[in-house]
């Protein structure tokens, strides 16, 4: 389906997006990832504006146009107990100015269809103790897509998709796990994969500007004490 298209993928070792960039292959497309481990296309580190430039003349001198732009990666380095100033700058360095400034290096360098899409998470609405750094993160791709999808409009199509529990372990869960999703099981990256690549086909052509949740319904479920066998035992 995907045949001679160009996908860039960011943190495309491990995870969602090794699966991404798998996926893409599978469909014939040419990937190029960069990470911070070993891959065989770009090592860096795109808090880094000048690595950021430099792997983007090196797509546009393989291939001179892209297709698609995947921000996938992402860190987390704690919240307001742990985080310091430098930590917290870092993580929004990684997850939101870098998607924003691939964007403005490969905006007039799309083939028609073009599709940018944003890896952001659950955490872009809800929050465990001491996760600011990345919970602020996700909230920053969820708000930069649909400023993206604007800006870009009759160019590129910007969408986000926010996973909620995504094992990429393979571990093999207990049924209090399972059956707190009404899904009925924890996610793992196919689940985000597929709408990857339904986002960047002809299908999806008329969505752009969305947040796509992919949480097996987890943000949807109403918790109370003593409802559906929840109960409460905090502080």
């Amino acid at each position: 389906m995907f045949e001679g298209k160009v996908a860039v993928v960011t943190g495309g070792v491990r995870g969602i997006g090794k699966v991404i960039c798998e996926e893409f292959a599978k469909a014939e497309a040419q990937v190029c990832t960069i990470d911070l481990l070993p891959n065989d296309y770009y090592v860096g580190d795109i808090a880094d504006e000048q690595v950021l430039r430099d792997f983007a003349v090196k797509v546009l001198q393989d291939y001179g146009k892209i297709d698609f732009l995947i921000n996938n990666a992402c860190v987390s380095r704690g919240g307001i107990e742990n985080s310091s100033y430098e930590d917290f700058l870092y993580v929004l360095r990684v997850g939101v100015a870098a998607p924003f400034m691939l964007a403005k290096l490969f905006k007039d360098h799309f083939n028609p269809g073009g599709v940018i899409i944003n890896i952001s998470s659950t955490r872009d609405r809800m929050s465990q103790p001491n996760t600011e750094s990345y919970t602020a993160c996700k909230g920053g791709i969820a708000a930069l897509t649909h400023a993206l999808a604007v800006s870009l409009a009759g160019k590129v199509r910007v969408n986000s998709i926010s996973p909620g529990w995504i094992d990429t372990t393979g571990t093999q869960f207990e049924s209090p796990d399972m059956a707190q999703h009404p899904a009925g099981r924890v996610g793992n990256p196919h689940d985000i994969s597929a709408v990857v690549l339904f986002l960047c086909s002809d299908k999806a052509e008329f969505i752009t500007g969305e947040n796509i949740t992919i949480d097996g319904g987890m943000t949807r479920q109403m918790i109370y004490h003593g409802d559906h066998g929840w109960t409460y035992s905090g502080k």
